[in-house]
C-alpha cells in the first residue's frame, strides 16, 4: 500500500465526519459550600472507638496551669453556656482525676460520662488539677479538655468557678437524653395552651 492508497483509505472512512464547531469547554459551576455541608463534614471527622487515635493519650495541645478551658458547639444557646461557665446551675456529678495516669484518667472519663448519661446527670464537674508541679506542667489539664472536645454527648466545657477548683477543674454540660427532650417539649407545649 502506498501512502497516496493510506490517505485515500483515510478520506473514505472520514468522510462523513463533522467538524467541532465549537472548541472550547465550558466550565462547571462551583457549587458553594452550605452550613450543612459543613455539618456533614465535620460529622465524619468524629473519632469513634474503633479508631486508635479515639481519646489519645499520646498527643494533646498543651495548656498552661492557669489556662482557661472554654468549648462549645454549634447549637448551644449562649445564655446556657454562660449559666455554665458562671456555675449557676447545680453540679450533679462530680470526677476527681488527682493520682491518676493519663490511661487511667481517660477510661475513668468515659466509665463516668457514660454513666452519667445512662442517669440522665446534665451538669457535673471534672477535678483535673493545675499541673504546676507535673511534667510537662497541666498535662492532665490538656488532656481532659482535648478528650472533651472529642466526645459528642458533650454539649459544652468551660474551667469551674473558684468554690468548684478554679482553674484545676471543668464543668461539663452533657447532652439532654431523647426522655429529658420529649420532657421539655410536652411542657412548653402546656405553657403555650
Amino acid at each position: 500500500m502506498s501512502h497516496d492508497d493510506d490517505f485515500e483509505l483515510f478520506q473514505q472512512m472520514m468522510g462523513d465526519v463533522k467538524p467541532i464547531q465549537n472548541d472550547t469547554a465550558e466550565h462547571q459551576k462551583q457549587h458553594t459550600v452550605t452550613e450543612a455541608h459543613l455539618a456533614k463534614r465535620q460529622a465524619a471527622l468524629w473519632l469513634n472507638e474503633q479508631d486508635p487515635d479515639y481519646l489519645s493519650i499520646d498527643h494533646a495541645p498543651m495548656l498552661k496551669p492557669a489556662d482557661i478551658i472554654e468549648f462549645k458547639r454549634d447549637g448551644v444557646q449562649e445564655g446556657v453556656y454562660r449559666k455554665l461557665r458562671l456555675g449557676k446551675y447545680p453540679v450533679q456529678a462530680r470526677l476527681d482525676l488527682h493520682r491518676k495516669t493519663l490511661k487511667q484518667a481517660r477510661d475513668e472519663v468515659i466509665s463516668f460520662l457514660e454513666q452519667c448519661l445512662r442517669m440522665d446527670i446534665r451538669t457535673l464537674v471534672i477535678v483535673h488539677g493545675k499541673g504546676e508541679r507535673s511534667n510537662p506542667p497541666a498535662l492532665m489539664k490538656s488532656f481532659v479538655a482535648h478528650w472533651l472536645s472529642q466526645i459528642r454527648d458533650v454539649q459544652c466545657a468551660h474551667s469551674a468557678q473558684q468554690f468548684h477548683g478554679g482553674s484545676g477543674a471543668v464543668y461539663v454540660l452533657l447532652r439532654k437524653s431523647s426522655d429529658k427532650r420529649t420532657e421539655n417539649r410536652e411542657r412548653h407545649q402546656k405553657r403555650r395552651s
